[in-house]
This record gives structure tokens, C-alpha cells and sequence, in this order.
């Protein structure tokens, strides 16, 4: 198989809506929209300059499994419409299993994270605080503990790019969507999460923690939106290695952010080239995710 490499569409057919650290998003018509996952990868909310080759097309398939899998819980944006049949034959080759139509809903203003375990910001903000995101947390844990008690919703603020996302209070989450849709978001990521954490286990991957996004119709109904429970969105470890007290190896982009640490990088733009080495690395990284989940 070849491998190719997207960094950047060029859909000359559809207007260009919006150029994220990941994805490119075109008009498709007044109810759907074209979502392109490229191959760029971010890091601390900066994009890096070297693309993983295939990343956009492993990514779309991980989600698309998730959107099926957990239809159960909540009903997701996907319309089923061939993302080939909406574009130029010269520009179906930017699209094929890497991108989605979808449903043109309105997004809501947080990400909703869901943790099961201590890892990453949360195990920082538990170290000053005891609590994580404002959640009180017995003492004595350490990293990469399983949560007591189940997973914990901890939503933060959706920023733009070369902003950081910062956590939020719930309570600073109730105000921004109200107190019911707050309610409904915190119920549907919870579950969402658990069910993926659950069937992952059983394939040798943990789920330490992921993050969901929602939009709403125009009658308010909540759909699953963006991405779900993918290596860009969440920590995935193997249960083989996995052991309290240390952060375990991922499969994830995690693995290029302990490079970056590495580094000295500032976390601000422009970020440094990713090695060969560590490119490879990552790219054997997503895959070996993706048959475990999906094969």
C-alpha cells in the first residue's frame, strides 16, 4: 500500500468553513457539512510542522468504529452520504477513508473530558490540590491511579488555535450551557466513556481519559460530534504494562508530547520538526491502536 501524506486540503468545489489543528471543514449544503482529517498533528495546542503519514486516514476509522459502536447511547452527527459523492473525481483522493458528512449542528462551547484515571493535567491539579478540577479525591493516590468511585467529568474551555483549553469548574460549565444541558453533556460523556473504557479493556487497552464533543440541533436534541475516543482525543495504554505510580507507554500522541518536553520547546509557536525516528514511531503507535480496537 502507499502510504500518503495530507497536510493541508485544497477543495476547491465546497467553501472553506474552517482550518483546525486537525481537520478541515467545507459547506456542503445548508444541513450538512464535509469533515477532512489530515495528517497534521498538535501538540499543547500548537501545530506541528510535520505531518504523520496516514494519521487523518486511522483517525477516521477509530471514530467511524466509536460512532457505530455507541449509536446505543446517543445519536452522533454522521449522515451516511459518501464523502467522494460530494466533491470533484480530482479532489476524491483528499477525502477517501479519511473524511465525513455530517450533520450541520450547533457546537457547544466546552469540551467534555471524562477521566478514569490520574494522568496528565489531572494528576498536576491533584498534587497542588487533592482534587481534580475542583472533584475532591481521596488522598494518597498516585499517578496513573484508577479513579476511586468511577470516571469524573471535568470539562474545560474551547479554544482557539494557539490557545491553550483550560479547565473548568462544573459549575462554570452549568453556567455556560445551563443547568440541564450541563446535566445532560456530564451523563451522556460519562456513559459514552465507560462503555468505550469497558469494550476497550477487553481488547488490552486502557482508556485513562478521553474527550468528547456535543452540538445541538435545531429542536436541541444532543448529537456526539467531532471525534470519538481516538489517540488525538485520548490516552490509550497497554493493560499489559500498565502499573500505578508511572505514567505507562502510549499509544497515543502522548508519546510525541514527552518527546516535545524533551526538547526544551517553549510550547509556543513554531514547534520543532518531528524526527524521522519519532514519526515512525508514532505512525506504528496509531496503527497498533487501531487493529486492537477495531480487528
Amino acid at each position: 500500500m502507499t502510504i500518503t501524506t495530507l497536510f493541508e486540503t485544497s477543495i476547491s468545489s465546497l467553501p472553506l468553513l474552517h482550518r483546525g489543528k486537525v481537520r478541515d471543514i467545507y459547506e456542503v449544503d445548508k444541513n450538512n457539512l464535509l469533515i477532512i482529517q489530515t495528517d497534521r498533528v498538535s501538540a499543547f495546542d500548537v501545530i506541528l510542522p510535520t505531518p504523520i503519514p496516514e494519521k487523518g486516514k486511522i483517525l477516521t476509522g477509530i471514530s467511524r468504529f466509536w460512532f457505530d459502536k455507541l449509536a446505543h447511547i446517543i445519536p452522533n452527527h454522521l449522515t451516511g452520504i459518501a464523502p467522494e459523492s460530494v466533491v470533484l473525481p480530482r479532489e476524491r483522493d483528499q477525502v477517501i477513508d479519511r473524511a465525513f458528512v455530517v450533520r450541520k449542528l450547533k457546537p457547544l462551547p466546552v469540551e467534555a473530558i471524562v477521566r478514569g484515571y490520574i494522568s496528565g493535567s489531572g494528576w498536576k491539579d491533584y498534587q497542588r490540590s487533592g482534587a481534580i478540577c475542583g472533584i475532591a479525591l481521596p488522598e494518597n493516590l498516585s499517578e496513573a491511579d484508577k479513579i476511586p468511585g468511577g470516571a469524573i467529568f471535568t470539562p474545560s474551555t474551547k479554544a482557539a488555535i494557539g490557545d491553550h483549553d483550560e479547565n473548568i469548574l462544573y459549575i462554570t460549565c452549568e453556567q455556560l450551557l445551563g443547568t440541564q444541558l450541563a446535566s445532560d453533556v456530564r451523563k451522556n460523556a460519562i456513559a459514552l466513556y465507560t462503555a468505550a473504557a469497558d469494550y476497550a479493556l477487553t481488547r488490552g487497552i486502557i482508556i485513562a481519559d478521553t474527550k468528547f464533543e456535543f452540538g445541538l440541533d435545531e429542536t436541541n436534541q444532543l448529537y456526539l460530534i467531532d471525534e470519538a475516543l481516538t489517540p488525538d482525543s485520548s490516552r490509550f495504554w497497554p493493560a499489559t504494562s500498565y502499573q500505578p505510580g508511572k505514567t505507562p507507554p502510549s499509544y497515543d500522541k502522548q508519546f510525541i508530547r514527552d518527546w516535545l518536553e524533551q526538547t526544551g520547546w517553549n510550547k509556543t509557536p513554531p514547534a520543532p520538526s518531528i524526527p524521522d525516528e519519532i514519526q515512525a514511531q508514532t505512525i506504528a503507535k496509531y496503527q497498533e491502536a487501531y487493529r486492537a480496537l477495531t480487528t
